[in-house]
C-alpha cells in the first residue's frame, strides 16, 4: 500500500520534498496549506514597496503538481494534530497520515508588546505586503494634501524595526524609492520632512555577516539618508509614537516590524517537544523528539544534533531545502530498508542587497561588495523561484526597473467582497 504523506506548509521545504518524491508511487502525498499559492519570502519586501508584482514571486500549488501523478492539495489551515490517530484537524475537514511533516515556518515575533502587534506592520506575507503597499501609498497621498508641517511629518516619516538582512533591504529600498520617485511624483511633499529610521537593539546591522558586510550597510545606508539607531530597542507604540528604549520617540504611522520571528503554533504536539523560539525539537532525521511519523522541517524546526551548529540551524532557505531533500532521501530508504542518513547542513553563505548595484555577500571561505555581488543576489534570487515563466518575467522587471528607477504598479487596491445586489 502507498504510504500517505501529508505535508503542512508549503513553503521551501515542503514544495522541495514534494519534488523529490513526485511520481514516486511508493508514496501519496498530500500538501495542506491556508494559501492556493507558494510564495517567495526573500523578495516579499520587494513587493511591499511597490518595486515588483506579487506574481512574480508566486505560483498556484495547483498548477505546479499538474503533472505530478502522486501529489494532492488541501486548502485548510491546520487546527490540531492528533499522533494517536495519526490524523489531523483543519479547517476544512480532517486527514489521515502515515507519515506527518510539519513544515509551517515561522510569524513575527513581538515580544509580548500588545500595542506594537495591534497597529505595526509585519511582512511575513503577501497579504500584509501589499496591505503594508497601501498604507504607504495613502500615506503619501494625505502628506500631499496636508498643509500641517507637523502632521505632514508624521506621516512621511517610516521605521522600521529590525537590522537583519530584511530591515537592511527594506531601508534601501525605500530610501532608493523615495530619492527616484517621492521628488517627482509628489511635488506638493516637503520632503526635508521625510525620515527613514533603521533602528536595532545590538551595536551593528547585518550581525550573522562578516564585518565587511556590516561596515558596507551601514555606511551605504547612510549616505543615501537612512537615519541608523544601534542599542537601542522598541518599548512600545502608542498614539502614533514609537516608544524607544533610550527614552526618545519617534512619532510616525508607519512602524514596519522586521525584528524577530517565532514558530506558528502546532496544537497536538507536547509542550515538552518545543523548544526556543517555539522551533519543534527533532533528532537528526528531522524526526520530532519522541515521535515515530512525526516530522519538522524548515525554520519551524530546532535540530540540536550538528556539532557545527549546537544551537540549532539559522532560519534560512538553504536549510529548509536541504532539510527537505535529506528528508525525502530517507523517506525511500526507509521504505527500502536501508540505514537513514543524519541531516548535516552545507553552509553555502549569506548575502543581502543594500541598494542599486550594491550588495554583500558571504561566502564560507570569503566575502565580497559591491556591483559583482550584487549580480551574485540576482542571480541566486532567481534560481529558486518556481516556474520557468516567473523567472524569466522577474529578470526582465529587474533589468528595466534597474536601468530607469522606476516601477509603475504603484496601485492602491482595496481588494473586498461586494455583498449589495446589483440592480
Amino acid at each position: 500500500m502507498k504510504k500517505r504523506i501529508i505535508i503542512v506548509g508549503g513553503g521551501f521545504a515542503g514544495i522541495n520534498l514534494i519534488k523529490s518524491l513526485k511520481n514516486d508511487n511508493r508514496f501519496l502525498i498530500t500538501l495542506v496549506d491556508k494559501n492556493n499559492y507558494h510564495f517567495f519570502p526573500p523578495l516579499i519586501y520587494q513587493v511591499a514597496t511597490s518595486f515588483i508584482q506579487a506574481s512574480n514571486i508566486s505560483y498556484p500549488f495547483r498548477r505546479l503538481f499538474s503533472t505530478y501523478k502522486n501529489v494532492n492539495f488541501h486548502m485548510g489551515s491546520l487546527l490540531k494534530v492528533d499522533p494517536q490517530s495519526n490524523t489531523i484537524e483543519t479547517d476544512t475537514g480532517n486527514l489521515t497520515y502515515d507519515y506527518l511533516v510539519i513544515a509551517l515556518g515561522t510569524e513575527s515575533n513581538f515580544f509580548g508588546m500588545d500595542n506594537v502587534q495591534r497597529c505595526a506592520l509585519p511582512m511575513k506575507n503577501i497579504e500584509e505586503a501589499l496591505y503594508l503597499r497601501n498604507h504607504m501609498l495613502l500615506n503619501l497621498e494625505e502628506a500631499a494634501r496636508n498643509k500641517d508641517p507637523k502632521t505632514a511629518e508624521k506621516l512621511q516619516n517610516v521605521v522600521i524595526a529590525g537590522g537583519g538582512p530584511t530591515g537592511v533591504e527594506l531601508a534601501g529600498m525605500i530610501a532608493e524609492m523615495g530619492k527616484y520617485i517621492a521628488e517627482k511624483e509628489y511635488p506638493e511633499i516637503r520632503l526635508s520632512l521625510s525620515n527613514l529610521y533603521l533602528i536595532d537593539a545590538l551595536p551593528t546591522l547585518l550581525s550573522p555577516m562578516s564585518k565587511m558586510a556590516q561596515e558596507t550597510s551601514y555606511k551605504t545606508l547612510q549616505e543615501l539618508g537612512v537615519k541608523i539607531l544601534l542599542n537601542v530597542s522598541v518599548k512600545d507604540y502608542v498614539n502614533n509614537q514609537v516608544l524607544l528604549s533610550d527614552g526618545t520617540s519617534i512619532d510616525t504611522e508607519t512602524l514596519i516590524w522586521t525584528s524577530g520571528v517565532i514558530g506558528r503554533e502546532v496544537p497536538g504536539i507536547p509542550e515538552d517537544k518545543i523548544g526556543k523560539g517555539r522551533r519543534i525539537l527533532t533528532d537528526e532525521y528531522n524526526r520530532v523528539e519522541g515521535m515515530d511519523n512525526i516530522y519538522a522541517a524548515g525554520d519551524i524546526a530546532l535540530q540540536l544534533t550538528d556539532k557545527e551548529f549546537p544551537k540549532g540551524h539559522p532560519q534560512l532557505a538553504q536549510v529548509a531545502i536541504q532539510q527537505a531533500k535529506n528528508l525525502a532521501k530517507n523517506f525511500i530508504r526507509q521504505e527500502e530498508g536501508k540505514t537513514l542518513i543524519p541531516f548535516k547542513y552545507n553552509d553555502k553563505g549569506s548575502m543581502a542587497i543594500i541598494s542599486k548595484f550594491n550588495a554583500v555577500v558571504d561566502l564560507p571561505k570569503f566575502s565580497f561588495k559591491g556591483f559583482l555581488a550584487w549580480l551574485t543576489w540576482l542571480f541566486i534570487h532567481i534560481i529558486p523561484l518556481v516556474g520557468f515563466r516567473s523567472k524569466i518575467r522577474l529578470a526582465l522587471d529587474w533589468f528595466r526597473l534597474f536601468i530607469t528607477n522606476n516601477p509603475s504598479i504603484r496601485l492602491i487596491l482595496y481588494p473586498k467582497r461586494n455583498t449589495s445586489k446589483q440592480q
